[in-house]
């Protein structure tokens, strides 16, 4: 639970000032299902996935909202955040004048190379009102990603080994990034048959304000509340638009998200890293990082009946997100639901990141508590190993 803290709180310091949504949404029933939602979702989570499911609906659906979903997710899978508290611990030692442990801070700094931790924060609102002419949805999405990475120096040279590792420790950093939106947008949607084909699509226009963060400090004082001092703010007009064709149960579906592309970028920070053990060496820091927002097309397929469901979502384009960073996506998600008596939802889902061949599988899991058909509760959760999980939750209403 503390590392759970520690790693959130990367992405709460971001998220108290704004949140982001680029083509992503944390909302707890499709998340507990893999994050499918192309072909599944509903016509109240229809703006997270499809705009075209907005004109899906059942008879009695008069009106729905979302107030509200959120979701929060980390990933420290170098087991970073621990490590950095070690390193932290040995370095107070060596400045101290106690070298006992010197070996010690430099297996951990080995071991912090190349590490890096990631945290998810974000929610939605929605209010929808589907009908035969033009279904609409009115929401509001927001979310925030995080990335921290151990920068690890490694060029003191001080005549000494022992004392070269201490210096290196000290010189060494934690660079963070953060990139987070706030949207509100309307999906429009029309049912329509067309050659006996059964058939919705549907658009949505949306304005996004972007927000980038840029933050640096050595593994001794690094304060993730400091994380949203360097920031840099853009509002943009964007675009999804989506298509819907089912028979029966079956259903195919196309999503296109945030089809204005767009490079958003940091500010440029500056910093020098002083040694206090050996005064003379020092290093300079200069740090910027560049998002790429760019269309993000998706395909689904699945069986969607009222009592039980099972879809696959497939990326078709990879997104490379941060360019200084290993973050790239193309996900391939599948995901099912099981109604039982309107009153409750099993769900299970598993989705990879194909853009890695490394990439480890993540598994879902959720259920929705149906309360006389008029408030759903929805939980959700998500593991992919010991050091990356998360867990959702919605409150929707139908009428």
């Amino acid at each position: 639970m503390k590392k759970f803290i520690k790693i959130c709180t990367l992405s709460a310091g971001v998220y108290a000032c704004s949140a982001y949504s680029a083509g992503d949404a944390i909302e707890a029933r499709g998340d507990s299902m893999g994050g499918v939602g192309v072909v599944s979702a509903n016509f109240l989570t229809a703006p997270f996935y499809n705009p075209a499911i907005t004109a899906i609906y059942r008879r009695n659906d008069d009106a729905g909202m979302i107030l509200p979903s959120a979701g929060l997710i980390y990933n420290d899978e170098f087991n970073m955040v621990d490590e950095l508290k070690t390193a932290a611990d040995l370095i107070k030692e060596a400045k101290g004048g106690d070298y006992s442990n010197i070996s010690q801070l430099q297996t951990t700094l080995n071991a912090l190379t190349g590490d890096n931790a990631k945290a998810e924060l974000g929610g939605v609102v929605a209010f929808a009102i589907p009908n035969q002419y033009i279904a609409l949805n009115v929401f509001g999405n927001a979310y925030a990603e995080t990335f921290a990475e151990a920068d690890i120096y490694n060029g003191a040279n001080t005549g000494n080994s022992d004392t070269n590792t201490a210096v290196n420790a000290e010189l060494s950093a934690v660079n963070a990034v953060s990139v987070a939106v706030t949207e509100v947008g309307i999906s429009l949607a029309k049912y329509q048959t067309f050659l006996g084909q059964h058939l919705s699509f549907g658009v949505t226009p949306k304005i996004q304000r972007i927000y980038t963060y840029v933050y640096s400090a050595n593994i001794e004082s690094y304060d993730i509340k400091d994380v949203a001092k360097n920031s840099n703010g853009d509002t943009m007009f964007n675009m999804d638009a989506g298509m819907l064709w089912f028979r029966g149960p079956l259903r195919f579906g196309v999503a296109a998200m945030n089809l204005v592309s767009r490079d958003i970028a940091t500010e440029t920070i500056t910093q020098t890293l002083t040694s206090s053990i050996d005064g003379t060496q020092s290093r300079t820091l200069n740090l910027s990082y560049s998002y790429e927002m760019r269309p993000l097309y998706t395909v689904g397929l699945g069986l969607v009946g009222d009592f039980a469901s099972i879809s696959v979502d497939y990326d078709l384009n990879e997104q490379e997100r941060f360019t200084n960073f290993s973050d790239n996506t193309q996900m391939l998600r599948v995901g099912g639901e099981l109604d039982i008596m309107r009153q409750l939802k099993l769900r299970a889902g598993y989705n990879k990141n194909l853009a890695y061949s490394n990439a480890d599988d993540t598994y879902t899991a959720g259920l929705g508590i149906d309360f006389l058909n008029i408030v759903e509760f929805d939980l959700g959760v998500t593991y992919t190993n010991e050091n990356a999980m998360g867990a959702f939750v919605n409150f929707l209403a139908t009428y």
